[in-house]
């Protein structure tokens, strides 16, 4: 028999590693471990998304006459034991790029290698393994722009189909367990629908229509038209063989489909999501050569760069009490429902470290515990691009201005309105201007909403100047 141990690969269909077979290989089964070193970093709405996603996972494999395993403890003693226990021959899983999965991988293989156990890991969770994307000099990529290039243009693998029962082993596994049987408590947010069905349904939802407008639409939070599929992405539960082979299924159809919008624009859509499945392959390169950047700086400065500490400024931002109503807008979102519009992703980690200049680190860690989404590889790229410290980040020089940003991408307030119901009465030309209007105007139209807690144009100034000594130009 042959354990296949899933982890970020909570799905049958599409998975590499689950459908490879030797030839005249015996039956396979799943086994997934929840490893304390691993739960250690987790938070309360993950770890009740994984257990959704594993609760979908362990009725497919008993619905095709085998089950789910579930073990507990540290992986690299545990595997070996599941082995020996069911007589297993060889064990098979998927690679994950983060300094502490790519531990923890090491000190297992060692463990099997140890006994004589064969294993074999795969490259399932992005299309083009770190490594084979490269410069003419061979080394990893820093600036999108070129990867990009090449990974458009290089060809792509078909889907993979899943097991079929006969080739499954006749197990019995124990029941999950529950969230506060491994130590969390209840999530405050609501969390997403985290299956493989749910996320077929929501990849073939969007792949019908929304994709066609993406480019025109992905940047307003009020237009529901990005995917929601980062969440899928993240645990697993749709392969992106499958994903990407639905985009082009979608690019197929412009010309033969009565859309609402141009098939130029049309085709647009489609290339600028498979775009975003790009950017996120590019910070899985990035993290694989480079596991610091979860804690430090990828773009170094002379000088260390003077973040402030100011725990009220944090603890405002947090909360999504700034009176900066796009910004509060996010990060309620974030506390209600464990996810952000991309757009104002961009926006509040902008203001955190342009703003108030605070280290983004602290944003990084803010939304690690509470986004359901959360990716390693992702979420640091996207906050050191924010913060102009990491790779093809934006340039210190340029600070968003959240009024701005506000007015632009939510012009009639209506998603700020959504998730900061003081401003509910208040007129859109009045949202956009919160921060030129006077105290007692502001109090006269929201009594329960903040003030402003800092200038925009004079933290703006402030921050040039913090990056400017820290590049050493004073």
């Amino acid at each position: 028999m042959r354990l296949h141990w899933h982890r970020r690969d909570l799905r049958a269909t599409d998975n590499r590693g689950l459908a490879h077979r030797e030839e005249g290989e015996t039956p396979v089964a799943g086994l997934f471990v929840f490893d304390p070193q691993v739960l250690e970093h987790a938070s309360s709405i993950r770890v009740a998304c994984l257990l959704q996603a594993l609760e979908a996972l362990k009725e497919w494999y008993r619905n095709n006459d085998s089950d789910l395993l579930i073990a507990h403890g540290d992986s690299s003693a545990v595997v070996p034991d599941v082995v020996i226990e069911y007589g297993a021959s060889r064990v098979t899983w998927n690679e994950d790029y983060s300094g502490l999965a790519r531990e923890r991988d090491r000190a297992t293989r060692a463990a099997l290698e140890d006994q004589g156990i064969d294993c074999r890991s795969f490259h399932d969770a992005i299309c083009h393994e770190p490594g084979s994307i490269t410069t003419n000099k061979g080394t990893y990529y820093s600036v999108f722009t070129y990867f990009w290039k090449k990974w458009r243009d290089r060809e792509k693998e078909s889907p993979y189909d899943p097991p079929t029962p006969e080739t499954l082993a006749d197990v019995s596994g124990e029941e999950l367990p529950t969230l506060e049987e491994l130590g969390f408590d209840q999530p405050e947010a609501t969390a997403p629908v985290v299956t493989s069905g749910a996320a077929q349904e929501r990849a073939e939802a969007f792949c019908d229509g929304p994709i066609y407008r993406y480019a025109d639409e992905r940047d307003y939070p009020d237009a529901s038209t990005t995917s929601r599929l980062s969440v899928d992405l993240k645990y697993g539960t749709i392969g992106i063989r499958d994903l990407y082979a639905m985009t082009e299924r979608a690019a197929s159809r412009i010309d033969d489909t009565d859309l609402e919008v141009s098939p130029e624009t049309a085709r647009e859509g489609v290339e600028t999501f498979q775009q975003q499945l790009a950017w996120r392959e590019f910070y899985a390169h990035v993290l694989a050569y480079n596991p610091h950047v979860v804690t430090e700086n990828f773009s170094g400065y002379q000088h260390e760069i003077e973040w402030r500490n100011d725990p009220e400024e944090l603890e405002a931002w947090q909360a999504g009490k700034t009176g900066y109503p796009i910004v509060d807008a996010g990060m309620r979102q974030l506390l209600e429902e464990s996810w952000v519009h991309n757009r104002v992703r961009m926006i509040v980690a902008s203001f955190l470290t342009k703003d108030l200049l605070i280290d983004w680190r602290e944003g990084y860690d803010w939304y690690r515990r509470h986004l359901a989404d959360h990716d390693t590889a992702n979420d640091t790229g996207g906050w050191q691009w924010a913060a102009s410290t990491g790779t093809d980040a934006q340039p210190y020089f340029r600070v968003f201005n959240p009024m701005k940003q506000g007015a632009d991408y939510d012009p009639e307030a209506a998603y700020i309105k959504q998730y900061v119901p003081e401003l509910e009465g208040v007129s859109p030309s009045d949202i956009h201007t919160w921060h030129e209007l006077s105290s007692e105007r502001r109090s006269e139209l929201a009594p329960e909403y903040p003030d402003p807690i800092v200038d925009h144009s004079e933290r703006r100034e402030a921050a040039i100047a913090m990056f400017e000594r820290a590049r050493g130009e004073d």
